[in-house]
């Protein structure tokens, strides 16, 4: 059996129905229901959802949370590192390494420090703003790739095998299509996908999501846009980056003849049959795999380890058995 949090009134940040709680502050981090005020470590749906009074994120994210959540959305933003006090509780947000805008969230209060990492990789993509370790007395660390078998190649090295296959796909006149998230990994894609093999063209969804990125003020390649207009000889030698879609569906149909891949961490084990009709799985993944987990707990500088979504229990073990006060969170 796992070991699990026990949550206490004494915790500064609690695991709640509702999402991460500081009752100190009131307000709630990530929190997966409405709530009065919610701190956002960044953008992806299952982090920002709507219906809250207030939200608080950083302002690389205030863009993208408007696209999703909507333009009159109740939102304050800060930079990287800048104090906000909410009844005497000190929080700040700090880079994460996940996507654009995304942050670990420290707080503090009476002395004791927590941090929420959110996701996070140490991998530098050379977009997002590079993780940075956080000192603290407690940490909450994301766990989706908590097993020894998920270790990550370098990505030059990832981005030489899709351009070898798109290189061959575009030999024979084959369109190239990559499946990737519209937030994040298309855009780790598009700026580093070399744009003299062939014509690179983007789902609208993620047309979308690039205009409000470039508005915050960030650099992407241009890429055409995929519509009905697209014709399968103008796609026979491009790479088509969408979001996850049916192979039956209409905008599949405009491909004409299509090699699929998919760049995706669970592309390591087998991932490729488990997430569709692949032709080519790519593991590109923009959170922290097996070793860069044990490096972000151990540059914590926490002795108190607390291990949130993904592989909880195991990774919690793990964590006990090499030292660390390590628990598995359990929402109460």
């Amino acid at each position: 059996m796992g070991v699990f949090c026990n949550v206490t009134a004494m915790d500064l940040l609690q695991f709640t129905e509702k999402g991460i709680y500081c009752p100190p502050a009131d307000v709630f981090l990530d929190p997966s229901r409405k709530v009065n005020r919610a701190l956002i470590s960044h953008a992806h749906s299952d982090h920002a959802r709507g219906g809250s009074l207030a939200y608080l994120a950083h302002h690389d994210s205030a863009e993208v949370l408007r696209l999703r959540l909507g333009k009159n959305l109740p939102l304050e933003t800060i930079g990287y590192g800048e104090p906000v006090v909410i009844n005497g509780v000190k929080f700040s947000f700090h880079p994460a390494g996940h996507t654009i805008g995304s942050a670990q969230i420290r707080v503090e209060y009476k002395g004791e420090v927590w941090v929420y990492s959110g996701d996070y990789k140490l991998e530098n993509d050379g977009f997002s703003q590079p993780f940075e370790p956080v000192k603290c007395d407690v940490f909450i660390t994301e766990s989706t790739f908590g097993l020894p078998v998920y270790r990550w190649k370098p990505q030059a090295l990832i981005f030489d095998e899709i351009h070898s296959w798109w290189k061959g796909n575009a030999a024979k006149g084959i369109c190239s299509v990559m499946h990737g998230y519209s937030l994040g990994k298309s855009q780790r894609l598009l700026f580093h996908l070399d744009q003299s093999i062939g014509p690179i063209y983007v789902h609208d969804a993620i047309e979308k999501t690039n205009e409000v990125i470039r508005k915050s003020g960030f650099e992407l390649p241009n890429a055409q846009l995929l519509s009905a207009d697209s014709s399968p000889e103008q796609l026979s030698r491009a790479l088509v980056i969408t979001p996850f879609i049916a192979p039956d569906s209409p905008m599949m149909q405009l491909l004409g003849s299509y090699s699929l891949g998919i760049a995706s961490g669970w592309m390591g084990i087998g991932g490729a049959k488990r997430m569709g009709a692949a032709d080519r799985g790519f593991v590109l993944s923009d959170h922290a795999d097996w070793p860069s987990l044990n490096i972000a707990v151990k540059e914590s500088g926490a002795s108190r380890i607390i291990v949130n979504h993904g592989f909880t229990e195991a990774y919690s073990l793990w964590l006990s058995s090499i030292g660390f006060q390590a628990e598995a969170a359990r929402i109460v």
